[in-house]
């Protein structure tokens, strides 16, 4: 039981990080118009911040060892 407990937080873990890593580096809109192109929500934001943060933490969490 512990050895799959541990294996599902590492696989949140990893997910989390992928997607706050996937959403800090695509744009999530991008707009067109003839030479000029807006892209909106580009770069870390809170929200990619907080879910790579939770990947982290679950990570870490995985790893720890109950007495």
């Amino acid at each position: 039981m512990n050895s799959t407990m541990r294996t599902i937080t590492v696989v949140v873990g990893l997910v989390l990080i992928a997607l706050g890593l996937y959403q800090a580096f695509v744009p999530q809109q991008v707009v067109d118009f003839g030479p000029l192109e807006v892209s909106a929500k580009e770069g870390l934001t809170t929200e990619s911040l907080l879910l790579i943060g939770l990947g982290v933490l679950a990570l870490v969490a995985s790893f720890f060892k109950r007495k």
